[in-house]
C-alpha cells in the first residue's frame, strides 16, 4: 500500500495549492473589480462567462491533445496563458478587451480550481495510489485546493490594504490586486518544471475507448451538465456580488466570509472520504449535496448579512463533498487508459455549463433580482442530485464491489 506522495504527486499538489491560492482571490474580486469599471451586472455576467469559456475551450484542447503534446508541457502553456490574460486584465477598462483577457486567460469567476490544468493533473493522480487509497487522494488534492482558495479570499483584502498604505486611490488599488492575481498565477511554473517523465504516456494513435466508458460517460455527463448550469449561477464572483448589493457590506467582510468557506470545505473534503467508506461514493455526493441546497435556498430570504452568512457557511460545509467523491468515481469506472479523456470530457461538459449561466444570471439579477441565481441554481442543483442517484447507484467502483 503506498503511504506517502511519491515525488511528482508532491509537485502536484503544490501546483494545485499555488494556482487555487490565485483562484480564490480573483473569485471574490473580479465582480467588484469589474463593476469598478462602470460595468453593468449583465456585463459583468459576460466577461465572467467568456473567462470560463475559455477555460471550456482549453480543457477541450487538452482532453484530446495533452497526452500527444505532453502533459507537462501542457501545464507550462495554460499557466503562462493565465499570467497574460491577467495582466490585459489589470490594465484594460474596455469591455471587449476585458472579455479577450477573460477568455484568453481563463479567468475563474467560480472562486474554484476547476480549470484544464486540472484535467491533466487528476488524470495522473490515481496511478500514484492503489484504488483503496485514491479517494484519499482526491481528498488530500481537493483539501489543498481548499487551503489556496481560503486563503485567496483572506488576499481578496489586497485593494483596502493597498489604500491604507500607499497613497493609491480606490480604482488603482484594485488594479494593482489584479497585478497580484498575475504574479500569484506564475507560480505553479516552478512546480511543473520539477515533474518528471513518469508523469507521460507513450506517444502515439490514442486506444478507443471502450463501449461501456462510452455509455457511462454519455449519461454522467449529460447530469452533470445540469449540476454545472446550477453552479454557473453561484460562482463567487456572483455570489461575492450578491453580499456587497444585497447586504452592503465591504469587500473585507467578504473576503472573511469566503475565507471561512473555503476552510469549511477543506474540512467536508476529508469528511467525504471517511463518509464514502461506509456508504459508498454514490451516495455520499447525493446525501450531502441536496441539503446544501435547501441551505442555499434560505440565504436570499434572510434580513442581515450575520444570519445569511451563518447559512451560507452551513452549505459551505456541505457542498464541496461531492467533489473528491465524484472525482474518485469518475476515475474508478473506467480504464486506466481512458482516464484522461475520461476526466477531459466530464470537465469540459461541467465548464461549458459554467460558462453560459453566468451571463444569464447577471440579465436576472438586473431584470428580476439579486436572489433569482441562487434560486435557480439551488433548484437545478436538487434535480441533478436526484437524477444521479437513480442513474448510477447501481454502478460501483472497484473498493466497493470488494
Amino acid at each position: 500500500m503506498v503511504t506517502s506522495p511519491a515525488p511528482d504527486r508532491r509537485w502536484l499538489y503544490i501546483a494545485v495549492l499555488s494556482r487555487s491560492l490565485a483562484t480564490g482571490m480573483m473569485g471574490v474580486l473580479l465582480g467588484i473589480y469589474l463593476a469598478s469599471l462602470d460595468l453593468s451586472a449583465g456585463a459583468i455576467g459576460v466577461v465572467i462567462g467568456l473567462g470560463l469559456a475559455g477555460a471550456a475551450f482549453s480543457t477541450l484542447l487538452v482532453t484530446f491533445l495533452s497526452d500527444r503534446f505532453g502533459r507537462r508541457r501542457t501545464l507550462l502553456v495554460l499557466t503562462v496563458l493565465s499570467v497574460i490574460g491577467a495582466v490585459m486584465l489589470a490594465l484594460s477598462a474596455s469591455v471587449v478587451t476585458l472579455g479577450i483577457a477573460a477568455f484568453l486567460g481563463m479567468v475563474n469567476g467560480m472562486g474554484r480550481d476547476r480549470g484544464a490544468a486540472l484535467v491533466v493533473e487528476q488524470s495522473v493522480l490515481p496511478a500514484t495510489v492503489s484504488d483503496a487509497q485514491r479517494t484519499l487522494a482526491f481528498a488530500q488534492y481537493n483539501v489543498l485546493q481548499d487551503v489556496g482558495h481560503a486563503a485567496g479570499s483572506l488576499l481578496a483584502a489586497a485593494p483596502a490594504l493597498l489604500q491604507r498604505f500607499t497613497t493609491l486611490d480606490a480604482a488603482s488599488a484594485l488594479q494593482g490586486s489584479i497585478l497580484i492575481y498575475a504574479a500569484l498565477s506564475s507560480l505553479p511554473l516552478l512546480a511543473y518544471l520539477r515533474l518528471s517523465d513518469r508523469i507521460e504516456v507513450a506517444r502515439g494513435p490514442r486506444s478507443p475507448v471502450s463501449p461501456a466508458t462510452r455509455r457511462v460517460l454519455i449519461r454522467i455527463s449529460s447530469l452533470f451538465a445540469i449540476d454545472a448550469i446550477g453552479g454557473g449561477f453561484l460562482t463567487t464572483a456572483l455570489l461575492a456580488y450578491f453580499f456587497y448589493e444585497r447586504f452592503g457590506v465591504g469587500i473585507e467582510a467578504i473576503g472573511l466570509l469566503f475565507f471561512m468557506a473555503r476552510v469549511a470545505n477543506a474540512v467536508s473534503h476529508f469528511a467525504a472520504a471517511w463518509l464514502a467508506r461506509r456508504i459508498g461514493l454514490v451516495n455520499t455526493m447525493v446525501f450531502t449535496h441536496i441539503p446544501s441546497s435547501l441551505l442555499l435556498l434560505t440565504v436570499p430570504f434572510m434580513p442581515t448579512f450575520t444570519v445569511a452568512a451563518a447559512l451560507f457557511l452551513l452549505r459551505e460545509a456541505l457542498v464541496e463533498m461531492d467533489v473528491p467523491t465524484r472525482q474518485s468515481y469518475v476515475m474508478a469506472v473506467v480504464r486506466p487508459e481512458e482516464r484522461t479523456f475520461a476526466s477531459g470530457i466530464t470537465h469540459l461538459v461541467r465548464l461549458a455549463g459554467w460558462a453560459v449561466a453566468p451571463a444569464i444570471a447577471g440579465l436576472l439579477m438586473t431584470g428580476a433580482s439579486l436572489a433569482a441565481p441562487l434560486v435557480v441554481g439551488a433548484m437545478l442543483k436538487i434535480t441533478y442530485d436526484i437524477a444521479l442517484w437513480r442513474a448510477f447507484r447501481n454502478l460501483r467502483p472497484p473498493e466497493e464491489m470488494r
